[in-house]
């Protein structure tokens, strides 16, 4: 019997554009919502166990694309509280927490005829999101690096098999989303 898996192969960058939407509480809490897009890419592979390669030498998966290239764009529907320090010189670092709602427009109602994709991602997912960064007061804006980890709440995979391989998504549990950000914001 065939024993198939996946694995997504590499971590592969993205970019984000947004704008900043902050309603003051007081001196210190912030409400932030952040509506915008996001593009990024991943790959998943598929292998198969090959009983004379050994069980820790899997090899990936002959006739069918493989690697899968997945390019996810999504809207953004961030709401964040920021908790910010007192300032210091030109400097205030602060945290922020909340939740994003994330919808995939490229992801399909139905395969296509002629595609490489085996899976299909559902195309709703809500995100608990945490984070640090700095505010730095400039002279004519506020510059703010920002490190977010971002992690989906949702199976994100769809039950939908493509004829004749249900394979692919019988080899998957669950696929849940992990980002982690980079962000500069400008105000």
């Amino acid at each position: 019997e065939d024993f198939i898996y996946a694995d997504v192969s590499q971590v592969q960058p993205g970019f984000q554009v947004s704008i900043v939407s902050d309603l003051r509480l007081n001196e210190n809490w912030n409400l932030r919502f952040l509506p915008g897009i996001s593009f990024g890419s991943r790959e998943i592979t598929y292998y198969e166990y090959d009983p004379l390669n050994g069980p820790g030498n899997p090899v990936q998966l002959a006739g069918a694309d493989n690697p899968v290239a997945l390019g996810p764009s999504f809207l953004d529907f961030p709401l964040h509280f920021k908790y910010r320090s007192d300032r210091v010189n030109n400097y205030r670092p602060y945290l922020v927490g909340g939740f994003n709602f994330r919808y995939d427009m490229s992801a399909k109602r139905e395969f296509d005829g002629e595609s490489n994709e085996y899976l299909k991602f559902k195309p709703a997912d809500f995100y608990l999101e945490f984070g640090f960064g700095v505010d730095t007061y400039l002279k004519y804006f506020k510059f703010a690096p920002e490190i977010k980890l971002a992690v989906g709440m949702l199976n994100i995979i769809s039950e939908d098999t493509r004829p004749p391989y249900p394979q692919f998504i019988s080899s998957i549990e669950r696929a849940m989303s992990y980002i982690v950000m980079l962000n500069f914001h400008f105000e």
